[in-house]
């Protein structure tokens, strides 16, 4: 057992169990291990609509970023759609929350997309979400993954909804030569090294300064440095997914915020332009952060959820019966 199994059982609401608080949301809340492909004990969870006498508006399969989990402040999306109909469903990743894995080491994007998929597959093959839209929903390095997911089956799914997704590490960011060379180097001897120098990212992605406390109180946060072989696995996919902009076909909505200086808003306005998706969104607010759906002023996250929900219904047969 590894030693983020042994945290106590908090949540960022408060005191209320957890259980207690998805009734009080009008929700139904359920939590379990997927046992992936290659053997990773996967932990998961659902957020479904209360009704079960009807099938759900639509199937939302959502990807944390990185350093994240989906037990913490990623619950409160996920509830908030439930509350609108839609059956979400979603994983932590390799090296995330309670999976398998070093913390925060990620050797391999590509499998974790295979991971991603089978659990994906096993949910689509419950009869009662066969008839259902199916939508991708990703932050940040989740936006990255649900493009990879996308392009290996470019018709899975009816649309996919990216918050500030790192599509591409901005030439701004990115480690300059020889530097990158010398970091190649030492992340094939030793890629689990937490070396690479960076800033706490929480304080570049949250605003109110009264949710920075909250977001530090997750038990599973990772808050060290990045770990080599994690920062290089994420540079070879973003320089991939960075000229495969063009590919992409699923209908889409991409949010960012213009403030967001840990993912560039510049790359989405770039993933707008270039894909050659019939329906396609581009959604910029001015002077927000990367944590819009969490570090913003509630005021603004309520703007940044409407933007969501609404988007998804128009895709699913306008507002909720």
């Amino acid at each position: 057992m590894s030693d983020h199994d042994l945290s106590p059982e908090i949540n960022f609401w408060g005191d209320t169990p957890e259980q207690d608080y998805f009734t009080l949301k009008g929700i139904t809340g359920s939590k379990s291990y997927f046992t992936s492909p290659r053997g990773l004990n996967l932990f998961t969870r659902s957020w479904l609509p209360s009704s079960s006498s009807s099938p759900p508006r639509g199937i939302i399969f959502m990807v944390h970023g990185y350093g994240n989990d989906i037990s913490w402040t990623f619950q409160s999306t996920a509830i908030f759609l439930a509350q609108n109909g839609f059956a979400c469903f979603a994983l932590d990743i390799e090296g995330h929350g309670r999976s398998d894995g070093v913390r925060a080491y990620v050797p391999s994007v590509d499998l974790v997309v295979d991971d991603l998929i089978s659990f994906l597959d096993s949910i689509k093959k419950q009869p009662k979400y066969q008839t259902s839209p199916r939508f991708l929903f990703g932050e940040s390095m989740g936006g990255a993954i649900s493009l990879l997911i996308h392009f290996l089956d470019p018709v899975a799914f009816d649309g996919a909804v990216l918050v500030a997704p790192m599509c591409k590490i901005s030439d701004k960011v990115r480690p300059k030569w020889p530097i990158d060379r010398i970091l190649i180097t030492i992340s094939s001897l030793v890629p689990t090294w937490a070396i690479v120098p960076t800033e706490d990212l929480l304080e570049k992605c949250i605003k109110v300064e009264e949710k920075k406390p909250i977001a530090k109180r997750n038990p599973m946060r990772y808050g060290g440095k990045p770990r080599l072989g994690t920062v290089m696995e994420l540079l070879r996919v973003t320089d991939y997914l960075g000229k495969k902009l063009k590919d992409v076909s699923v209908p889409f909505l991409v949010l960012h915020g213009s403030a967001d200086v840990v993912t560039d808003p510049e790359v989405s306005r770039e993933l707008y332009e270039s894909a050659k998706s019939e329906d396609k969104t581009l959604k910029i607010y001015d002077g927000m952060m990367h944590s819009m759906l969490f570090g913003e002023t509630d005021e603004n996250i309520e703007i940044v959820r409407g933007d969501i929900v609404g988007w998804l219904n128009d895709r699913c047969g306008g507002d909720r019966t």
